[in-house]
C-alpha cells in the first residue's frame, strides 16, 4: 500500500507527516520507526499524524522516532503550517488539538509559526543532584514533555551524545527521565543544543526544549520577556512567558521556522 507523506523541518528538526487516511494507534507507533529511520526509511526525529477536526482546529498526534508518543514544539508548529498550506484552515489564526490540549496558532509570516505552549505549573532552579563533570547547575521544568536544563560557559565543542545521554536518565528526573539542553548565555541571547529522548541523540533544534530554556534562563538571569535563543541549525526562535504564582509560569509563546521540505509516496506493508 502506498500512502503520501509530506518532510517538514523545524529549524532542522525534521518530521515526516501523515494526513489524510485513517490509522489507529499501533499503526502510527510501526509507522514512526520504519519512516524515521534514516538508513531504511525516509529519515526523521518523528511522525506527525494531522487531520481536520472541524473549521479553524485541527488535530495532531506526534511520535518519536522509536515510536513512543509524546508532545512536540516543532512538530506543532510544522504541523500547523502544512495545514495552513494545504487547506485544512482558513486565515492565519486557528487551533491545534494536541496531547497538551488545545493551543493557539497564528501563522506570523511565510514559513513562521506563533503558538502558544502548555503551561509550566512549576519551574526548579538549580535542582540538586550528583551530576556529571563538568555538570554544576541544572534547572528543570515540564514544558510538555520534562527538559532538564544547563548552564555552561560554552558549548560548541561539547560531546552533546556523550553527556546528554549521562544526564538523560538522572534519577533526580524520575523514572522516564528527561530531555537535556546544554546553553550558553551570550549577551541576552541564549544559545542552545539538545539530547533529545525518544531520538536518543542530539537533534538540530528541540521546540519544547527551546521554551524551557528561555524560561529558565528568564527567571535565573532576569531576561526580559521574549527572550531571544538560537538552536543548533543557526536558526532563531522567541519566547514569551508570563511568570505565575508558586513558581508557575503562564502565556508562554513560541516562535520560529516552520517548512515542507518536499513530498512524495511510500509503499508500507498491510499490516
Amino acid at each position: 500500500m502506498k500512502i503520501a507523506f509530506w518532510k517538514m523541518s523545524g529549524a532542522g528538526n525534521d518530521f515526516v507527516l501523515l494526513s489524510r487516511r485513517a490509522f489507529r494507534s499501533a499503526a502510527l507507533k510501526k509507522m514512526a520507526v520504519k519512516l524515521c529511520d534514516r538508513k531504511a526509511g525516509i529519515g526523521a526525529d518523528g511522525l506527525l499524524f494531522v487531520k481536520k477536526v472541524r473549521a479553524g482546529r485541527i488535530s495532531l498526534r506526534y511520535f518519536n522516532s522509536d515510536g513512543s508518543e509524546a508532545f512536540c514544539g516543532n512538530g506543532s508548529r510544522c504541523a500547523a503550517w502544512w495545514a495552513h498550506t494545504a487547506g485544512l484552515v482558513k486565515g492565519s489564526n486557528f487551533e491545534l488539538d494536541t496531547i497538551r490540549g488545545v493551543l493557539p496558532v497564528l501563522v506570523t509570516g511565510r514559513e513562521k509559526i506563533k503558538m502558544r505552549m502548555p503551561a509550566v505549573p512549576f519551574v526548579a532552579l538549580g535542582r540538586k543532584g550528583n551530576y556529571p563533570s563538568p555538570v554544576s547547575t541544572v534547572h528543570f521544568l515540564n514544558t510538555g514533555v520534562p527538559h532538564a536544563v544547563v548552564p555552561l560557559g560554552k558549548i560548541g565543542a561539547l560531546d552533546v551524545d556523550s553527556l546528554g545521554r549521562k544526564l538523560r536518565f538522572d534519577k533526580t528526573f524520575g523514572p522516564t527521565g528527561a530531555n537535556v539542553n546544554f546553553v550558553e548565555l551570550s549577551g541576552s541571547r541564549v544559545f542552545i543544543r539538545t539530547y533529545e529522548r525518544g531520538v536518543e541523540a542530539e537533534t538540530l533544534a528541540c521546540g519544547t526544549g527551546i521554551t524551557a530554556s528561555a524560561i529558565a534562563l528568564g527567571l535565573e538571569k532576569g531576561l526580559a520577556s521574549p527572550v531571544s535563543v538560537t538552536a543548533k541549525s543557526g536558526e532563531n526562535f522567541k519566547v514569551w512567558f508570563k511568570p505565575g504564582p508558586r513558581g508557575s509560569v503562564d502565556e508562554i509563546y513560541l516562535e520560529g521556522p516552520a517548512k515542507t521540505v518536499f513530498e512524495g509516496r511510500i509503499e508500507i506493508p498491510k499490516n
